[in-house]
């Protein structure tokens, strides 16, 4: 592949941009300026630098943010600044979409892709990824709440009943839950029919994914498909510049 074609299928701007970029003396490959756009590269595992950021060439992105409070998952957000605002311009460029969303007032794992099978897999209801959320509650957590939240549930506006794959308390007013749906406001509405409130609710796992390691905002490059990931090769992964 030429060098100016994978500065952009990376998301370094327009093909004329990144033609720019090399003419401009700011690509470096193995740390020499490379000012050719037409030079043939092989781009898997390839190492290289833009305006002296280190970058590595990805076919597809995938990656975890630690999602902090105060940000919206939307590309056009109403009322918080975007999660998207976190990322750096290239991943921005190259269309990267959060895999579900959070909402403003939760935190925790939100994962990122701009490979469509991927999004429809890790979304599509038949796949059952687990989703672990660290529940704070305005009230006590009782053994009868969480009978109820394993047993199943009906929410307002619903016709059946959702239940938790796993349910367990934490603390006087917190509870570790599980889930394997995506509905919205699930997690406030399942506490809310067993009558209690959320006070803050951080998402801690998704399928085998967490944010161990990262700050409120940072990101880090996941390896493959997190239906397929072990802990520890996620765990193992550099963290996003």
């Amino acid at each position: 592949m030429k060098l100016a074609q994978l500065l952009f299928t990376q998301g370094f701007g327009t093909r004329r941009e990144c033609a720019g970029l090399i003419a401009a003396e700011l690509v470096t490959i193995d740390g020499a300026i490379c000012d050719n756009p037409n030079r043939e590269l092989v781009p898997e595992g390839l190492q290289f630098s833009v305006r002296g950021e280190p970058w590595s060439y990805r076919a597809q992105a995938l990656l975890v943010m630690n999602k902090p409070v105060g940000y919206e998952c939307s590309q056009k957000p109403k009322h918080h600044p975007s999660v998207y605002s976190l990322l750096p311009a290239p991943l921005r460029n190259r269309g990267v979409q959060a895999i579900g969303r959070l909402d403003e007032d939760t935190s925790g794992v939100l994962l990122f892709t701009d490979d469509g099978t991927l999004i429809h897999r890790l979304t599509s209801p038949k796949h059952h990824v687990p989703k672990v959320y660290e529940v704070s509650c305005k009230h006590p957590v009782d053994a009868r709440q969480v009978d109820q939240l394993l047993g199943g549930v009906l929410l307002h506006d619903e016709n059946e009943t959702v239940r938790a794959a796993a349910c367990e308390a934490t603390g006087t007013s917190t509870l570790r839950l599980t889930l394997v749906e995506g509905k919205y406001h699930q997690v406030k509405r399942m506490i809310a029919a067993v009558g209690n409130r959320v006070s803050s609710l951080h998402r801690s796992a998704f399928g085998e994914v967490r944010v161990e390691g990262l700050t409120p905002g940072g990101w880090r490059w996941l390896p493959g498909d997190p239906l397929d990931l072990p802990t520890a090769a996620i765990s193992g992964m550099p963290l996003g510049t």
